[in-house]
Formats: structure tokens, sequence, C-alpha cells
């Protein structure tokens, strides 16, 4: 049964203040992991919740389309669908799709995304894994991958970008280093970093919302918002709405 919150909240001790520019509303989708079937329940509840509204509308999702879930190849074809016509799109980039395309051009070298979800993404494109494959089985995984994965899929991975920003928030997959200037964040932390980024209290400049880092409950912090709820494990696939200074959440399954 899907949970709806619309508790408007603005964080006392905010370092930042909260601000989306007037006449805009984005809504931030966290971590899908091949779930398509929550992923078309939440897209639901967004056209529910946008309806009637008529200033610029963004729907951005923070990366970690594949792998875990049973459905990656759905959740990629879903997104390529433009299943919110009258909203203008973001797709960032994660660290499990980075890790993908790295299995693609060097198997051998990038053999660990395999043991954290990549089997299942195999399966969803058709390359099916009947035994557990030895160093010499990896480039022929990589070329029928290669093969199965359609061009426009590949050109979707392509064209996601690493972050964005919009009034007082930051969008991108992990987090990023604390004392380095945004335009200076390197890839790799901000596709794959954690605890220096998690544990920090120092001023950003902005407000970060990230995913990556799985936690019970979307976690609102003074310089950060987390909102990967574990969507392939718990069925709870949060997203984030930010008008002007507020900040609510829309959120499949048993999150109430």
């Amino acid at each position: 049964m899907a949970g709806l919150f619309n508790k408007l909240h603005k964080p006392a001790d905010a370092i930042v203040a909260p601000k989306i520019p007037d006449g805009q509303r984005v809504y931030c989708i966290g971590d899908i992991h091949g779930r398509a079937d929550l992923l078309a329940q939440l897209h639901k509840m967004v056209l529910s919740d946008a309806a009637g509204y008529r200033g610029a509308k963004t729907i951005l999702y923070l990366g970690d389309y594949i792998d875990r879930g049973e459905e990656s190849r759905q959740v990629i074809e879903t997104l390529l669908s433009q299943p919110l016509p009258d909203f203008a799109a973001v797709h960032l980039l994660g660290n499990h799709e980075q890790a993908m395309l790295d299995f693609m051009q060097h198997p051998q070298a990038a053999a660990g995304w395999l043991s954290f979800g990549g089997r299942e993404t195999l399966h969803s494109y058709g390359v099916v894994l009947t035994h557990i494959p030895t160093m010499r089985d990896l480039p022929m995984l990589a070329g029928q991958l290669e093969r199965k994965l359609p061009d426009s899929h590949r050109a979707f991975l392509h064209n996601c970008t690493e972050s964005w920003r919009c009034g007082s928030y930051y969008f991108v997959h992990a987090g990023i280093r604390p004392g380095v200037a945004l335009d200076q964040q390197t890839r790799e932390d901000q596709l794959w970093i954690r605890e220096e980024f998690l544990y920090s209290n120092a001023n950003h400049g902005v407000i970060v919302v990230h995913g990556h880092s799985i936690s019970p409950e979307v976690e609102q912090r003074p310089n950060r918002i987390g909102i990967d709820t574990g969507a392939f494990a718990t069925g709870v696939l949060t997203c984030l709405v930010l008008e002007f200074d507020q900040s609510r959440l829309l959120q499949t399954g048993n999150a109430g």
C-alpha cells in the first residue's frame, strides 16, 4: 500500500537557507535499483501530486537505475519513454551505471560489478549465467552484454550527468568531498564517496541532495538530504519534493 507524506518542513538549524526559485517545483527520486514496479507506482504519485500545478516542473533521478533488482532493463526503458511528458527530466549517473560501463570496457579489471548487482542486470538483458564465471569468462560476458544492450540504452548511460544545481540545492548521486569547491569535485567522489561526506558537518554552500548510502528513513541534515531508502529490498522508493523553501516526501511501500 502506497504511503504519502505531505508534511512541509524547513530545518530550523539549516546552514544554508533552503530555496528553489519561484515558479519551480523539483521532484527528486532516489536509487531505483531495478525496481520498475516501484518506479511506475511513484510516477503515478508524482503525476497526481503535480496535477493543477502551473509552474515549471522538473523530475530528477539520482542514479543507480540498475543492479540488485530484477528489472534493470525495464527501468531504463521506462525512463526513455518520457513517462512524465510535462516535466523537464534530469538523469544523474550512479556508481552502478559507471560500474556497468567499466565492465563492458575492461571486464577483468571491473569484475567486482558482478558481486554487487551486475548478475541481475546481465539477466535482465538476456545474458544468463549458468555457473560462477572465471576470469577467462569475463570478456565473453562483457561482449554478450555489449551486443544485447540497445543503442538507446547505451546512449542514455553515456548522457547521464554527474550533478545538477537548482537554487540552494545541489543534486548528486553519492555526495561531495567537504572543503572542495563544487566545480572542483571529482567524478570518483560524486559517484562513490561515503563516510567523509556523510559524517561531515561542514557548510558546503549548498544543501546536497543525494542517494547511494541506504538509510531506513530519509536523512535530513543541515547540509544534506539523503533519500536512498533501499527500494530494491524494502519496497520504499522515495521522491523528495522541493518548492520555494518547503520540502515533502512521496514514497511507495509501507513507509508510514
